[in-house]
């Protein structure tokens, strides 16, 4: 018996993959979460075989919570669900510690056959994505950027476009003081003293 442990903020998503995985006896889904915060809390708690981790969660960073649950010691797999087939949150996951990033928009057998590869241990992929798995990272500034989480990104971009504090939390509805935080997490990721050099950094 695998445990597992859904953390998304989409109940819809999280009744369809607990649906989906009662089709399979080898599974028992032991926990739900819709924040990162409650997810670790589950995690502790019930050390599942395997976590289903959403990447891009409504108050949450995905690769951050990944981080938490590795810093705290969960023993379980942990496997990122997502609509995001960007190469870059491929690499940030994997850099966090993921076992595997699957695709939301998988067909549910096949999606539910990656997740027996990754109960017996495997580190599964959506065949879309196979092809960047090639193209890891390997410059100094991919390297870089690879260490931000998905979240840390989406605000380097908005610095680069000259976008403030405030008009930034309010284009990823996000409150300005987390913006704040994330800000100084990422000059101090990019070895960065400034906003201006994280625009001419994000530029290239």
């Amino acid at each position: 018996m695998t445990t597992v442990l859904l953390i998304d903020d989409h109940p819809l998503l999280r009744n369809g993959v607990r649906q989906l995985l009662s089709l399979e006896p080898r599974f028992r889904v032991v926990g739900e979460a819709g924040t990162g915060d409650e997810g670790l809390a589950l995690a502790r708690s019930l050390e599942p075989d395997l976590i289903l981790l959403d990447l891009n969660m409504k108050d949450d960073d995905g690769i951050s919570v990944l981080h938490e649950l590795r810093r705290h010691g969960i023993r379980g797999r942990v496997v990122i669900l997502s609509v995001s087939d960007d190469p870059r949150d491929l690499h940030s996951a994997l850099h966090a510690g993921a076992d595997g990033y699957l695709l939301k928009d998988m067909a549910p057998e096949q999606l539910l056959a990656l997740l027996r590869g990754a109960a017996i241990g495997q580190r599964v992929f959506s065949p879309s994505l196979l092809p960047h798995l090639e193209q890891a990272p390997n410059d100094e500034r991919q390297q870089k950027l690879a260490q931000l989480t998905s979240r840390e990104q989406q605000i380097l971009a908005q610095i680069a476009r000259g976008r403030s504090n405030r008009d930034i939390g309010e284009a990823l509805h996000i409150a300005e003081g987390t913006v704040k935080v994330h800000v100084k997490s990422l000059l101090r990721k990019l070895d960065l003293k400034s906003r201006t050099e994280a625009a001419v950094f994000f530029l290239g």
